[in-house]
């Protein structure tokens, strides 16, 4: 049977503290009382992770700073012996090590860190999903579809840098989200080499994604126009020409792989019943379904301040009372969240509502998308938990959440609310 997370509170015989490396790990194991009974360099090799998790038991609380990558053979040999396992984040790590007296930075006090922080710091301690043979490949591939993504948007980026250096006007006038202005692009290079292809060269290579003549004229005439302008043209060209054809590739791996993650969680039930909800499609839905397990979380509660969005309150006697957004969190998941509001702006449904009534209160844009994102992420929940569609209710009021805008969330009450009422 599954544990949540709030069961690690309890006692545990040993807390280990792994500082995982690449070659090698170095592990620290607390006893109860506080005193290290282990303190080891361990090779990243399954016989002797495995002759690690055999010395500190069954009974052990492991803690990693690292979950994915380098610390993944350790959180999978945990989970097949059935042993607790959680992640330590960077930052919770450098604030828990800046409270020791110590100078000195070498694996065995960051382990030393990591295992203080699984005995005493429990709350600091995020779970880590788990998954089967399905939830794996999709977190391969999703991961593969996040570096797509940054390798299309670094690229795209340095495109539209090399085109304004030439010449602004040519770089307002190539809109490099179209595939027609990237094929264009890869073949004839910048504005110097359309306008010597000539006009035959360079229709013939708008005709292949079907442009508007409209769309086609506009950008011939801007290459034309700016042939003469750029310093170094025949250097020009080449970049460009580099440049477009590796965003036209990055956006083809992003379309191949987006059409695989689909195809993969078209039988996922958790996965079609996040696709009902308001401003989730098929990316963030797949990100809910791969990075959460829901059954470590008892309330909505808790998932929000996994994913980074419940508030934070600063009291300080009577020269700090405030309530501001956290910063913790999984930000990935909380970029997700926040961003896939936008799409709810100006609708009816309980979502658009909510953001107007939140803006009417004087609200910014952006602290309303997170009152809202805050607001669905209770209904996110309620669906992963429950595995039903999201019903919209019928239209009333919206009044602004002051419990997920001015402060904490009510637990026992948000934990126990069902879906029907959210």
């Amino acid at each position: 049977m599954k544990r949540r997370q709030e069961d690690w509170f309890g006692p545990h015989e040993l807390y280990l503290g792994v500082d995982v490396g690449k070659s090698f790990h170095w592990a620290v194991g607390l006893d109860p009382d506080g005193e290290i009974r282990i303190s080891r360099r361990v090779e990243n090799r399954q016989e002797d992770v495995d002759a690690l998790l055999d010395e500190a038991g069954s009974g052990a609380l492991v803690v990693v700073d690292q979950k994915n990558n380098i610390g993944s053979l350790v959180v999978r040999r945990c989970r097949a012996r059935g042993i607790d396992v959680g992640y330590l984040p960077g930052k919770s790590m450098k604030a828990a090590r800046d409270m020791l007296p110590v100078t000195a930075k070498n694996d065995r006090i960051d382990a030393e860190v990591i295992a203080q922080a699984g005995m005493s710091l429990r709350r600091a301690i995020l779970p880590i999903a788990e998954t089967d043979d399905l939830g794996a490949s999709l977190s391969l591939v999703s991961s593969q579809l996040a570096y797509a993504t940054r390798r299309a948007t670094m690229a795209r980026n340095r495109l539209h840098a090399v085109l304004l250096e030439s010449d602004p006007a040519f770089e307002a006038a190539a809109d490099l989200s179209a595939a027609w202005t990237l094929d264009v692009l890869s073949l004839l290079g910048g504005a110097a080499g359309i306008a010597e292809a000539g006009r035959r060269a360079y229709g013939t290579a708008c005709a292949r994604h079907g442009a508007t003549k409209a769309a086609r004229d506009a950008l011939w005439d801007a290459a034309c126009a700016s042939a003469s302008n750029g310093r170094h043209p025949d250097a020009e060209g080449m970049v460009v020409k580099e440049l477009a054809a590796e965003v036209a590739d990055a956006d083809a791996e992003r379309t191949e792989l987006t059409d695989e993650l689909r195809r993969r969680l078209d039988g996922d039930e958790t996965y079609q019943c996040l696709l009902t909800v308001p401003g989730i499609g098929p990316k963030t839905a797949a990100a809910l379904v791969t990075s959460i397990d829901i059954s470590l979380f008892h309330s909505d509660g808790k998932l929000a301040s996994y994913c980074g969005l419940a508030p934070r309150d600063r009291d300080s006697g009577t020269s700090i009372d405030s309530t501001t957004s956290t910063h913790s969190g999984n930000k990935a998941l909380k970029n997700l969240l926040i961003f896939s509001c936008n799409s709810l702006v100006g609708t009816r449904n309980r979502f658009g509502r909510y953001y107007d009534s939140c803006v009417a209160r004087g609200m910014r844009h952006n602290k309303a998308l997170k009152a809202v994102a805050r607001k669905r992420l209770r209904v996110i929940y309620a669906v992963m938990r429950d595995r039903v569609p999201y019903v919209e209710p019928i239209a009333s009021v919206e009044k602004p959440d002051t419990e997920s805008l001015d402060g904490p969330e009510n637990v026992e009450k948000s934990g126990t609310t069902p879906l029907t009422k959210l």
